[in-house]
């Protein structure tokens, strides 16, 4: 058997069904779905960061620049406003979207289950303190505690109800009513267990929960942001794909929530005037390493618009327009890439090697790290100067793995469009 063979039987047996299980698994969907919820908050109030902070230096003789840097010094406060009520709490936004998409997949209540998911993070998160409720644990340093607590409230909400305890009242009670009074049980445990759990740990260890769990989870964020995590994370990602499962989605989603404490952190370093401590965020891997979708292939399209084999130049023709907003399901599946042993090397190269490039850029300073969450659709050219703050680097990186991509997928072109001429030369004679 070749290794070619054996390769694909390992993913196929091995890998595939774990992978399809942890992406299809409730609990996973909960959280992807709850980041989703709250992205529209978080890309708003990146762009206002990015308003605060202008890409000019203090001594810029550009006349623009100066008043950018005058604008954004003088009304700072009232630019930032916005960002702390979206990015600045986005924990509150996810803990509602976590707790209302599992509720609704367990065919609970969903909006008793946000409410209730965003009173447990709040209780172990926000200590009432002198009339204050503290913010510090909003942003993306409770990520992770958001996680946790909207996950278990709302698996105490369903094993209450599953054991029927809980408050029923008669049918002629409106439905509005009668949900409210099924939660007051939930609430009441769930307070009763996870308070004095947060009071035992703080008087333990000195710490808040949401510091105790950052703390626990504190190695796994640092390991996530080194470019071993970064590479094994796109081989699994494109090994997967390229055997039908959408990799992409299991990994990205796995990554979320370290991709968001990574883009908090520089947020707030930004912010402080200190250097950004982490490359690794969703930017990095939607406008370096996949350019064009997966395996980074608006390289291969392009190549395909004017290939000699009908075939491929049809593919070309079609997915040219959605390859430029990171889309490439129709290149993938109409070449098809998947399961096609000549594209195997290549779609998963190109985006190894750019990922490389990038990382020893990022880290080198040559180009400024992301600041910012850009929608995922937004083309590389533009989503990556938009994810650094404006600055020119990402420009250049993005145009220089677009020829590394191109320089990459050539010759394996080359090579299946003369296979396909032949078929396709075959077939009309």
């Amino acid at each position: 058997m070749s290794i070619y063979n054996n390769i694909i039987s390992i993913i196929e047996r091995k890998i595939a069904p774990v992978a399809g299980k942890i992406g299809g698994q409730r609990h996973v969907l909960a959280v992807r779905d709850g980041f989703i919820s709250a992205m529209p908050f978080m890309i708003v109030g990146s762009f206002l960061m990015i308003l605060a902070f202008p890409p000019f230096s203090k001594e810029t003789t550009f006349a623009f620049g100066q008043m950018w840097l005058e604008f954004a010094t003088t009304h700072k406060d009232a630019i930032m406003l916005p960002f702390r009520m979206t990015m600045g709490i986005m924990t509150i936004y996810v803990a509602v979207g976590i707790g209302y998409n599992l509720s609704q997949g367990y065919n609970l209540s969903p909006l008793m289950g946000g409410l209730l998911s965003l009173c447990s993070f709040l209780i172990v998160a926000a200590p009432f303190n002198n009339g204050n409720i503290p913010a510090m644990f909003m942003g993306g340093t409770g990520i992770f505690t958001a996680l946790l607590t909207s996950i278990f409230s709302v698996e105490l909400m369903r094993f209450l109800k599953a054991k029927n305890f809980t408050i029923r009242l008669p049918e002629q009670v409106p439905e509005k009513i009668a949900q409210s009074f099924e939660l007051l049980v939930p609430v009441l445990v769930m307070i009763a267990t996870l308070y004095p759990l947060s009071l035992i740990l703080q008087h333990a260890s000195g710490l808040l929960l949401p510091e105790l769990i950052m703390e626990i989870f504190k190695p796994l964020v640092s390991a996530s942001d080194s470019l071993t995590a970064v590479l094994i994370c796109v081989l699994v990602s494109h090994l997967l794909w390229f055997c039908g499962i959408h990799g992409a989605a299991i990994v990205t989603n796995l990554l979320q929530p370290f991709w968001l404490a990574n883009i908090a952190a520089n947020q707030m370093a930004l912010e402080m005037g200190q250097v950004l401590p982490h490359s690794f965020v969703d930017p990095f891997w939607r406008f370096y390493i996949v350019i064009g979708g997966c395996g980074s292939t608006l390289a291969l399209v392009i190549m395909y618009m004017r290939s000699r084999s009908a075939h491929l130049r049809s593919i070309g023709k079609l997915s040219v327009v959605p390859s430029f907003f990171n889309i490439n399901e129709p290149v993938i599946f109409g070449s098809p890439i998947i399961m096609n042993p000549i594209m195997l090397i290549p779609f998963v190269g190109a985006p190894l090697v750019n990922a490389s490039v990038a990382w020893f850029a990022l880290s080198s300073g040559f180009v400024d790290k992301p600041i910012s969450i850009v929608p995922w659709t937004t083309p590389s050219l533009l989503g990556a100067p938009w994810a650094a703050g404006w600055t020119f680097g990402p420009i250049l990186l993005v145009l220089t793995n677009f020829a590394i991509s191109c320089v990459i997928w050539l010759p394996f072109f080359k090579a299946y469009e003369k296979q396909l001429i032949a078929q396709e030369n075959t077939s009309t004679s």
